[in-house]
């Protein structure tokens, strides 16, 4: 069997991106030929964290790279000092050195030279520091590939959600929700779906308010902006249906009704998924021309360097990424 060629982003090497990378190295080398681009050193540090055996290596290529269990080749691609970077606290080195892994490991990819990325954890507080005017991985991924419509999905235990609005305050949620872009996010679900269920997914659509809204008691939101995209994706032959009332709809899906879930505000979405999944589940860049996956970590800075940070996540969101990639 011939495995796709994965690039795993360090992230901000102050958490726990190091540690984990190394950790589940071993796990990642039988599910793709896996290729870190981050900071040699770094790994190195992650590997001593760990307590695991190992070395890096330095490549100049994805194609360069001959990963083994103990080998873990590596990219080099920041111009940032990390010298001075300690494990645990924001620093602005360390936001400049993920934003640049992320685009490098980006441009190869789109170059053809790799076939999807995974991602470990970065900090917002670090980008802000270095000046980079996004808030996270799916915001700076959609402009460096060109990507005008996409969603920030999560995968675990058989169910997927992606999410209308994402980073933004949630007095700002109100005046970014359309029908047109709620019938986006439908239509990402029901393109990502298959590829992971080998089948029509079904797809349920949350509504804004508190019980959607009991007729319009509460708000006109699923009546007037709601309920018209999901009646476009039904004449577009998508199985969708809605909306229903948020927190009944995640227990119909954890009964088994529905394979995926629109849902309108960031909070909306992940609180149920983390509660039903934890560790178990896969950030998804759902619209991209590529492959991209996650980790659930954060940076995980209370912990970071002590060696004690998880790493089945990771393993998880390979495994995700590898499935996706061979799908193309």
């Amino acid at each position: 069997m011939t495995y796709p060629r994965l690039l795993i982003t360090l992230g901000d090497v102050a958490g726990i991106g190091p540690e984990i990378v190394a950790k589940a190295w071993p796990r990642l080398m039988r599910l793709a030929r896996p290729v870190v681009v981050g900071d040699p050193d770094w790994v190195g540090r992650g590997i001593g964290h760990a307590g695991t055996p190992g070395r890096a290596q330095t490549v100049s290529s994805p194609a360069e790279a001959q990963p083994t269990e103990t080998v873990i080749p590596c990219i080099p691609a920041t111009s940032a000092d990390l010298r001075n970077v300690e494990p645990g606290r924001v620093s602005a080195a360390a936001g400049k050195a993920a934003y640049d892994f992320l685009g490098k490991a980006i441009d190869l990819t789109l170059d053809g030279q790799a076939d999807g990325i995974v991602t470990c954890p970065l900090h917002k507080e670090g980008l802000h520091a270095a000046g980079v005017k996004h808030p996270g991985h799916t915001e700076i991924l959609a402009e460096r590939t060109g990507t005008k419509e996409f969603a920030m999905g999560h995968w675990g235990d058989g169910i997927a959600v992606a999410h209308v609005t994402l980073h933004i305050a949630l007095r700002d949620v109100f005046s970014r929700l359309n029908p047109p872009a709620v019938l986006e996010k439908i239509r990402l679900l029901n393109g990502l779906l298959p590829k992971l269920l080998n089948r029509k997914p079904r797809i349920g659509v949350a509504a804004l308010n508190p019980h959607a809204s009991d007729g319009g008691l509460f708000g006109d939101e699923e009546a007037r902006v709601i309920a018209p995209a999901v009646a476009a994706g039904l004449e577009e032959r998508i199985d969708v249906s809605g909306p229903w009332p948020a927190d009944t709809l995640f227990v119909r899906a954890h009964r088994g009704e529905f394979d995926g879930i629109v849902a309108m505000y960031h909070d909306e979405g992940h609180i149920a998924m983390k509660l039903r999944c934890g560790p178990r589940c896969v950030n998804i860049t759902v619209g991209l021309p590529i492959v991209r996956t996650s980790d659930a970590h954060v940076t995980a800075y209370d912990i970071a360097g002590k060696g004690v940070a998880e790493a089945g996540s990771l393993v998880t969101a390979t495994e995700v990424a590898a499935k996706l990639a061979m799908a193309r």
